[in-house]
Formats: structure tokens, sequence, C-alpha cells
């Protein structure tokens, strides 16, 4: 079975991607890689210490589930550009589903994956003001989190949404389970008949 990608790298907004993860591996019984620009260790924004299971050139696309990519203050600067837009272009010629979350909307905004899709991010001012040559805001979609055409993106207020259209891309668990875990995770409304931590 393939693989959920992610990638990490210094000041990487680690809660962003806390949900997605622990319940890919617990509800979709899937494996995670996690993929750095080089090999050598990262910290999270929440200074989280990680090493990267392999370098972003390493990537193998046919083993590829899902490529995930978190928010950060990097996207708002310099980054190496070449590298995730190279992967970014392969994914997308493999069909392969790419989210994004905050920040690294707008790394897809920059590559032009996405034209023509529906979409969010932070906000639509958000998107104008860092990508300055973006211009589908016909396509933006205000809310938490959306997806189309393999891609997902979402606020950075949005990761249970974020969650759940992965989920959704996936179809790893049923609707009924993720309705029950949206209600607890969004509403607080834990059902009675289970146990806490499962």
């Amino acid at each position: 079975m393939s693989r959920v990608y992610t990638l990490i790298f210094d000041g990487y907004a680690d809660w962003e991607l806390g949900h997605a993860l622990a319940e890919l591996r617990r509800y979709g019984k899937v494996e995670v890689v996690t993929v750095g620009f080089s090999d050598k260790a990262v910290t999270s924004m929440g200074g989280l210490r990680v090493i990267p299971d392999k370098p972003i050139e390493k990537v193998v696309i046919h083993d590829v589930l899902i490529f995930i990519i978190p928010g950060g203050y990097m996207w708002e600067g310099s980054y190496p550009k070449d590298e995730i837009e190279q992967l970014l272009f392969s994914l997308e010629d493999a069909q392969k589903p790419i989210a994004a979350i905050c920040a690294a909307t707008t790394v897809v905004a920059r590559a032009g994956l996405l034209r023509g899709r529906k979409h969010t991010s932070n906000s639509l001012s958000y998107l104008l003001k860092m990508v300055p040559e973006y211009s589908d805001s016909g396509n933006y979609v205000s809310s938490l989190a959306t997806k189309d055409q393999h891609i997902i993106t979402a606020s950075g207020l949005g990761s249970i949404e974020f969650t759940m259209e992965i989920f959704n891309e996936l179809n790893l668990a049923s609707p009924e389970m993720m309705a029950i875990w949206f209600d607890a995770f969004k509403h607080g409304k834990y059902p009675e008949s289970a146990e806490p931590g499962h």
C-alpha cells in the first residue's frame, strides 16, 4: 500500500499536522513518511526536533498516497522553490493528492496548481498579498478547508476540516466514523458508547 508523505522543515507548524497524521495512522492504518529538504534534523515551531525519513529528492512518486505540506514562516520568505515545485509537478502529473494548509497554500499557488480549482487559504487577501502572480480569485472559497481535483487546501485555523478533507479524498474511513470524529474534535460531542482514547 502507498504511504502518506509529509514535508517537514525548520519552523513547520507541527499542530497543523497533528490530527491528520494521527488519524491516518490510527484509522487509515497507513505508514507516515517524513520528508526534508535534506536529511538533517529540523525543529518545528513548537520545538520538536525531528529527523526526516528521507530527503525530498528521494521521494518515489508511485509510493505516495498523499503529500501533505504544513504551514510555516518559511513559505512567506525564501525557500527551495525549484525543489518543492519539481516534486509538486511530478505529483500532479501522476494525479497524486496534495494537501496544503495555512502558508503552504502559497506554495501550490506559486506553482500554478490552484488555477481552475476551488481552493482556500488563510484569506483571499492573504493569497493576493503573498502571491503577486495569483489571479484565480474567482475560484477562492471562503471556508476552512476544501478540495478539488486532488488538491486540498485549508486555512491555518482549519486543521480539523483539513483532516476531514484528507479522509474524504482517500476514502479511508466510513462517513459515519468521520462524522462521529468531527463532532468529537470540533464540537466536543464525544459518543457515550466510546471509550476515551479509542
